[in-house]
């Protein structure tokens, strides 16, 4: 781990973990917490789920509009508006108890949502040398992930507890905590973002994003039966209790392969890295199909997870590497708007694929969203071709030599 020793040695680059880490941690939990509260206040456990869909729809839907204006004008007031009011709107939600009032802020709050992730991940290439531009991704990626272990954990302690209102509490102080703590950071207010190129075409026009948003129709379609699937079947299988630590198996393994993915030798070429990566995804998913909730399935879950979290951090290479200029948020902000869009209606798809035949079937269509997915890059590669090249011995020693001055 020499090479993360290197990176925390940077100017910002532990400031700039930390203290995005509790808005991301606050992320992690308003899910849950949306659940909790509906079906706490309604007694509707179809309400809850109603309200969860509704938030991740509306966030999906408009996360590339506030990538676009981050990148047009930068971080400094987006993140200075939208955190104290995603704050004050889950403090808000609750305050209340009808069914309707928490669905309408639950969308409004999956809408508002400030863009911590997608204002972070720019952030990076302004910090570290090209040279370590991997690891930091990897870093980014393991951090969101270990977020997506624990914040479950704990909203669920704190909805179940003698006091339930300290979940939405908690997870609104967080957000407000965190997201102001990063846009005090002098790397935040300082961002500028790049200007577009005159002419520029619209970016989802461009070639290469457009290989990227189908791949992303694909897997967020699958992710998100996938995400219903394996609860659907634990809890036919009367084990529902053993979902946590299934998840929590996925997660874990998915920040371990994230931080070794940030070790591979950029003398691999990011797309080289993403689709021998993405084939070993592949391959790992197909044995989840015949699997029980058990052992069985938390060890072929936490394979997958291992090698998806070094496809993410490759992923954010071939994606920086072929965005257009000026495109530092949007470009990500609009492709998870796609693949989010497309989770959601993996969730119905799965719900209904479970209820009416089996779990099994909607397992089965993990892997064979992740084979489409990678069929997708491998024929529309000639698109990524910018992310094909190895730096130069002259640009690793020129990067060598900005640590070392760095560092001094």
């Amino acid at each position: 781990m020499k090479r993360y020793k290197e990176l925390f040695a940077l100017p910002n680059v532990v400031i700039l973990g930390i203290s995005a880490f509790p808005a991301r941690l606050a992320y992690s939990m308003i899910g849950l917490a949306i659940f909790f509260k509906t079906q706490q206040s309604t007694g509707s456990v179809a309400a809850a789920g109603l309200a969860i869909g509704l938030n991740s729809l509306a966030g999906s839907l408009t996360a590339g509009v506030r990538g676009s204006v981050m990148d047009r004008w930068g971080q400094k007031w987006p993140l200075r508006i939208l955190v104290p009011s995603y704050a004050a709107l889950i403090l808000a939600l609750s305050s209340m108890h009808t069914k309707e009032s928490i669905l309408v802020t639950a969308f409004l709050l999956g809408a508002t949502a400030p863009p911590i992730n997608l204002s972070v991940r720019p952030l990076w290439k302004d910090i570290v040398p090209e040279d370590y531009l991997r690891t930091a991704y990897a870093l980014d990626s393991s951090m969101m992930s270990f977020t997506s272990v624990i914040g479950p954990i704990v909203i669920t302690t704190l909805a179940l507890s003698s006091h339930p209102a300290l979940g939405l509490g908690v997870t609104s102080a967080l957000m407000l905590i965190g997201g102001t703590a990063l846009a005090l950071t002098s790397v935040s207010r300082n961002w500028i973002p790049e200007k577009k190129a005159k002419g520029q075409q619209k970016l989802w026009r461009d070639r290469a994003i457009q290989i990227l948003m189908f791949e992303g129709c694909f897997i967020g379609f699958g992710w998100g039966v996938f995400d219903v699937a394996v609860p659907a079947l634990a809890t036919q299988e009367g084990v529902a209790h053993r979902v946590a630590w299934i998840f929590a198996a996925f997660g874990i393994a998915n920040v371990i392969g994230g931080l070794l993915g940030g070790l591979v030798s950029k003398k691999m070429a990011p797309r080289s890295a993403l689709l021998r990566a993405y084939l070993l995804w592949v391959i790992a998913c197909i044995p989840i199909v015949f699997t029980n909730p058990d052992w069985t399935m938390a060890v072929v879950g936490a394979g997958i997870g291992f090698i998806g979290g070094a496809v993410q951090v490759f992923y954010f290479e071939v994606l920086e590497a072929v965005r257009p200029q000026g495109s530092q948020t949007s470009s990500l902000g609009w492709i998870w708007s796609v693949e989010g869009s497309f989770m959601a209606l993996g969730a119905a798809v799965g719900g209904f694929v479970s209820e009416h035949y089996s779990p099994r079937a909607g397992l089965a269509l993990t892997p064979i969203m992740l084979a489409i997915g990678l069929t997708i890059f491998t024929i529309g590669k000639g698109r990524l071709a910018a992310a094909n090249d190895v730096p130069t011995e002259a640009e690793d020693l020129a990067a060598i030599k900005d640590i070392s001055n760095e560092v001094k």
